[in-house]
């Protein structure tokens, strides 16, 4: 089953943290803002891009399905 990376653009504060544990995944814009680069998660990648998410000091991420 593929899981979903979905963002809260509005509790975003542009720590990156998320960039720096998965940056094929996540990036900030020129606002600060998280991007998703890759809205579907493999089985294989899960684990690093939830943990990247969990890294997001204002929970503004998460991985679901």
């Amino acid at each position: 089953m593929t899981a979903i990376v979905k963002a809260d653009l509005g509790a975003c504060q542009g720590y990156a943290n998320c960039v720096v544990g998965a940056s094929d995944y996540f990036d900030i814009d020129d606002d600060g803002k998280v991007v998703l680069l890759q809205l579907e998660v493999p089985d294989a990648e899960r684990t690093r891009v939830e943990e990247a998410a969990r890294s997001c000091p204002v929970s503004a991420l998460s991985v679901e399905g």
